[in-house]
Order: C-alpha cells, then structure tokens, then sequence
C-alpha cells in the first residue's frame, strides 16, 4: 500500500511520496521490496496514489529488486481496505500479504511473519509489535494461544503493525464498512463470523511520522 498522502510529514510530501523517503541513506519502498523478495515473494501489486509517478518509477517492473511488480491506482483516500480491495481485482489472489510500503521491518521478520502463518492454518494473520507501542493508528492487539482475541486492546503491550496476511474469510469482508474503508474493519468482521486470525509478534518498525524522523532515520547511517 504505497497510496498514502502522509500529512504529517508536510512539508517534505507536498514533494516527496513517504515511500521513496530514506531511512538509512536509501528510500523505504526500495529496502521493502528487497526485504520481500529475500522472503520468497514472487510478485507484488504496488497500490498508488499520492504522487504515483514517482513510486511506479521507483519500483519500475520490480526487476531491480528480483521480484515481479504491477502498479494499481487508488483515485483517492478510501482507506486501507479499498487498496487491498482494489489489488485483489487486479488480480492479487487469496492467500497473500498485506504491508505499508513506508515502513521497514527488521531483516527477516517477513518472512518469519510469512512461514508463521503458514504454519497456523488461519483465515488471517496481523503482525504485532511491542515497539513503537500502542498509539494513534497502532491498536492494541490482544492474543491468547496465539490467536488474534481482540483488535483495540489499549492495555495491550502489542501494537499491531502493518503488515497483515489475508485469505478469502477476510478478503471477502473487504469494504463493508464506511470510507474510509480500513482493514482492521475487516479483520473484526471475519473474527465475528468466526474465523481464527493469528497474531504474530515480530520486532520493532520503523517509519518516518514527522519532518524531523528524516533526521533521526538517517543522521547515525551519515556518522558511520
């Protein structure tokens, strides 16, 4: 999901999508789809939106990164659902994973998270953290053997992160709610039908929020 506005980061993306942004010196989409090949992904449906020029060339056919990428519009700010939604009709078929792309991921969690759920037999997965910790746009996530229990838990040490697994159970349930459709919805609604979502912990994230992160994210790989 590469569509974002990332208001929060103004003025830098009045210019600069988040996902072409760097953290450690090279821009955040560039080490995900690195990370995700290293994971055994084969192809990846880049859903854009906010200046998507410049993400699509980034990206190009995903060949540099030793994976296969498609390009999807999202024609405005309709949620997370909706770009799930959106690259499941372009052909993204159940099972598969979901990330942010302006986020990173310690090296090999995603393909830990990936072999993780496998493993599970869920209709779903959402991938926990325990930093940053719970906040705006960051759930708790309650889990009990290993299963999703609860998705708003604010005394939960886990922040769900965004990176999630979807099979048919969720994807069905994709934009049944109001706009801006979200993903979380989803995921809440399989669980009341009855499906078993896993939760899955993997280590710290991290993004950039604000102006200053760009600083933070980047001035220790400029010192090394």
């Amino acid at each position: 999901m590469a569509a974002g506005e990332g208001r929060r980061l103004r003025p830098l993306t009045e210019r600069w999508p988040k996902p072409v942004l760097p953290i450690d010196g090279r821009p955040v989409l560039a080490t995900l789809l690195w990370e995700l090949a290293a994971a055994g992904v084969s192809r990846v449906f880049l859903v854009t939106g906010h200046l998507a020029e410049q993400v699509e060339r980034l990206a190009g056919d995903g060949s540099a990164f030793g994976l296969e990428a498609r390009n999807v519009r999202q024609p405005g700010v309709l949620g997370s659902a909706d770009a799930v939604q959106r690259a499941a009709r372009a052909g993204a078929a159940p099972p598969f994973l979901v990330s942010a792309a302006d986020t990173l991921y310690g090296r090999g969690d995603i393909g830990r998270f990936a072999d993780a759920y496998r493993a599970a037999g869920a209709a779903g997965a959402i991938a926990v953290r325990r930093e940053p910790p719970v906040g705006p746009g960051r759930p708790g996530i309650r889990i009990r053997n290993d299963m999703v229990e609860l998705i708003g838990d604010d005394t939960s040490p886990l922040s769900s992160a965004p990176l999630w697994a979807l099979d048919e159970p969720v994807v069905s349930r994709l934009c049944l709610d109001r706009e801006p459709y979200e993903l979380e919805n989803a995921f809440r609604a399989a669980m009341r039908a009855g499906a078993r979502i896993a939760g899955i912990e993997i280590g710290k994230t991290r993004d950039l929020t604000y102006p200053l992160d760009l600083v933070k994210e980047n001035f220790p790989y400029l010192l090394a």
